[in-house]
C-alpha cells in the first residue's frame, strides 16, 4: 500500500489530470470566441488545436530524439517524479505567458492572436512531458494489481474536468449571458476584453506551480523508474524527423499567405486547402512507408515492425483528430448565421452566441465523461447481475451531472434527445461485452453513422447526432491502445511513446475541418469526422486479422 506521500502525490496527480481535460476541453468554447474578437476565418481559429496537440508531438519527438542520442531513456534517466516536475514547470510557463500575451489586447488585433498560440504550444509541452510519464506513475503509486483503478480514477476526474471546462471558461469570458446582437455588439466595443481570461492561466499557473513543489519536497517519495531498457529505432526516428519538417512546411506556407499584403481569392483558399491535405497524407504515407519498410527488413524500425503498431498509430491519429475536431468546429456551427431573415444556423436552428454555445460544448465533452465512466464499471470486477445494472444506471447519473453542471440549460426536447444517444450507447457497451475489438467496431459504426445524419438532417437530430460523437469516442483510447501493443513484448515502452505522438492528430484535422468549412461550408466539413470514423472501423477489422495471425491474445 502506498505511505502518506504517496496518496497526497496521487491526490495532486488526479488533479492535474482534471486540468489537462479542463484546459482540452475549455479550447472549444476559446476558439468561436477567437474568431469573433480577431475577426480571422474558420481555419485560423482552429489553430489553437495545431498548437496545444502539435506541442504533444513535438514534446514527444524530442525525448525519443534525446533519448537515441544518448541511447537511454532520458524519462528513466531522471525517473517519473522528476519527469512530472519538469512537466508542470513547463506548463506553468506556459500559463504565465498568456499575461503579457494578451497584455492590452483590443478587438481586431490578429497579431495578438499568435502570442496566445506560442503560449499555448508551452503548456501543451509540459503536458506532453507530464502524460508521458504521468500513467506509469501512478501505476507505481501503490500496489500493481490496483494500478488500473487509479488510472480509471484519474480518467473520470479528466472527464468532469472536460465538462465543466467550457461552463467556467464562458463564464470568465462572458459573465452571465445575454443576447446574440448585444454580446457581438460589446465584443465590437472592446468592452469584453480578452484580458479577462488573464486570472484563469494565472490561477492554472499557480496550480501547477503548487503541484510540482508538493513533488519536489515530498522527499521520501520515490523517483520512480521504468524497469525496461531503451530499444533504438534509428529509421522510425528519421521518418518522423522527416514527417515533422514535411509538417512545418506546410504549415510555414500556408501562414506566410495570411500576411497582411496577401489577398485572400478562392483559388488561394484551394490552394491552402490542397496544403493541408498535402500535411495529411504525409502523415498517411509515414505510416504506410514504415508499415512496408518494416515488413521487408525489420532491423532499424523497434516498434514500428509490428503492423498492428503502425497502424494503431494512425487509428490514435484519427482518433484524437475526430474527437477534437467535432467539438472544437461545433462553435461555429452554432454561431453561423445562414439565414438572417429568420435568424438560423446552418442546423435550422436558433443562432447562439459565444455565450449561448457552452452548455453544448459541455455536453459534448460531457459524453466522453460518460462513456469512460461506464467504461471504468468493469475494474472493480462486480457480480454479472449488477454489472448489468450498472451499465444502465451509471450514464444517466453522469448525465444528471452535466446537467447540474450547466444548471440544465437544455430544453426537454434536447434532453430526452441525448437520453436517446444514451440509450443507443448502453446497447453498444452491452453487445461488445469488453472485447475491444467488437467495442471498436460498434462504436466506429455509431459515429459514421451519427456524423451522417448530422450532414443529412437539420434541427435537433443533426445537432444530437453531432454531440453524440462524443459518447461513441469515448472508450476507443483504451481500445485502440491495447490492440496496437499487443504482443510488442519488449517494444511496448517504444510503442506506446510512438502511439502519444499521434495526438498530433489533434493538430491537423481540427484546422483541416476549418479550412473545409472556409471553402465549402461548416456543416460539409463535419464529412472529416465521417472519414476518421470510417478509418477506425477499418482498423477494428484489419488489427483483429493481423493478431489472430500473430497468434497474441487480445
Amino acid at each position: 500500500m502506498p505511505n502518506q506521500n504517496n496518496k497526497s502525490a496521487l491526490t495532486t496527480l488526479v488533479t492535474v489530470f482534471f486540468f489537462w481535460g479542463f484546459i482540452a476541453a475549455s479550447n472549444s468554447v476559446f476558439i468561436p470566441f477567437c474568431k469573433t474578437y480577431f475577426e480571422i476565418d474558420q481555419f485560423q481559429s482552429q489553430l489553437v488545436d495545431f498548437a496545444f496537440y502539435g506541442a504533444y508531438f513535438i514534446g514527444a519527438l524530442l525525448l525519443f530524439i534525446i533519448s537515441s542520442s544518448i541511447k537511454k531513456d532520458i524519462i528513466n534517466s531522471w525517473g517519473y517524479k522528476k519527469g512530472i516536475i519538469y512537466g508542470l514547470l513547463l506548463s506553468a510557463i506556459g500559463a504565465f505567458l498568456m499575461f503579457p500575451a494578451t497584455f492590452g489586447a483590443e478587438q481586431g488585433q490578429t497579431q495578438v492572436f499568435y502570442y496566445i498560440l506560442i503560449a499555448f504550444f508551452i503548456v501543451g509541452l509540459g503536458f506532453s512531458l507530464q502524460q508521458t510519464t504521468a500513467n506509469p506513475f501512478a501505476i507505481a503509486l501503490g500496489n500493481p494489481e490496483t494500478g488500473s483503478h487509479r488510472l480509471n480514477l484519474a480518467g473520470g476526474i479528466n472527464s468532469f474536468g472536460t465538462t465543466i471546462g467550457p461552463i467556467v471558461v464562458s463564464f470568465i469570458l462572458f459573465g452571465a449571458a445575454v443576447d446574440g446582437e448585444q454580446l457581438t455588439a460589446m465584443i465590437q466595443n472592446n468592452e469584453i476584453k480578452l484580458t479577462t481570461i488573464q486570472a484563469l492561466y494565472i490561477g492554472v499557473g499557480v496550480l501547477f506551480l503548487l503541484a510540482a513543489a508538493l513533488f519536489h519536497f515530498s522527499k521520501k517519495l520515490p523517483a520512480l523508474k521504468a524497469e525496461t531498457a531503451f530499444e533504438p529505432a534509428n529509421k522510425a526516428r528519421n521518418l518522423l524527423i522527416v514527417l515533422t519538417v514535411i509538417i512545418v512546411a506546410c504549415f510555414g506556407y500556408i501562414f506566410s499567405t495570411y500576411s497582411g499584403e496577401v489577398i485572400a481569392t478562392e483559388g488561394l483558399e484551394k490552394t491552402r486547402l490542397i496544403i493541408l491535405f498535402v500535411a495529411l497524407f504525409a502523415v498517411i504515407a509515414t505510416v504506410t512507408v514504415a508499415n512496408t519498410s518494416a515488413s521487408k527488413k525489420a532491423e532499424g524500425w523497434g516498434a514500428m515492425k509490428y503492423p498492428q503498431l503502425v497502424l494503431g498509430m494512425l487509428a490514435i491519429f484519427t482518433y484524437v483528430g475526430v474527437e477534437v475536431t467535432i467539438g472544437s468546429n461545433l462553435g461555429e456551427l452554432l454561431k453561423q448565421v445562414t439565414d438572417k431573415a429568420a435568424n438560423l444556423n446552418p442546423l435550422g436552428l436558433k443562432v447562439l452566441n459565444d455565450a449561448e454555445i457552452a452548455p453544448f460544448i459541455s455536453l459534448y465533452w460531457g459524453g466522453l465523461m460518460i462513456g469512460r465512466w461506464v467504461g471504468a464499471i468493469t475494474v472493480f470486477n462486480p457480480s454479472k447481475g449488477v454489472k448489468k445494472a450498472l451499465l444502465i444506471i451509471v450514464p444517466y447519473v453522469a448525465f444528471a451531472v452535466i446537467l447540474l453542471v450547466n444548471k440544465v440549460n437544455y430544453s426537454t426536447n434536447q434532453i430526452l434527445f441525448f437520453s436517446f444517444c444514451i440509450a443507443i450507447q448502453i446497447i453498444g457497451f452491452f453487445v461488445a461485452k469488453d472485447n475491444p475489438v467488437k467495442s471498436l467496431k460498434i462504436f466506429a459504426f455509431l459515429g459514421v453513422l451519427a456524423m451522417l445524419i448530422g450532414l443529412f438532417t437539420t434541427g435537433n437530430i443533426a445537432l444530437f447526432a453531432f454531440l453524440s460523437g462524443g459518447l461513441f469516442c469515448s472508450i476507443m483510447w483504451p481500445c485502440i491502445f491495447t490492440l496496437s501493443i499487443a504482443g510488442l513484448g519488449k517494444y511496448t515502452s517504444q510503442g506506446s511513446a510512438f502511439l502519444i505522438m499521434m495526438i498530433l492528430g489533434g493538430a491537423i484535422i481540427p484546422p483541416l475541418q476549418g479550412k473545409l468549412a472556409d471553402v465549402f461550408n461548416i456543416q460539409s466539413s463535419y464529412w472529416m469526422a465521417v472519414l476518421c470514423f470510417a478509418y477506425l472501423l477499418f482498423y477494428a477489422f484489419r488489427a483483429k486479422s493481423v493478431l489472430d495471425k500473430q497468434g497474441v491474445e487480445y
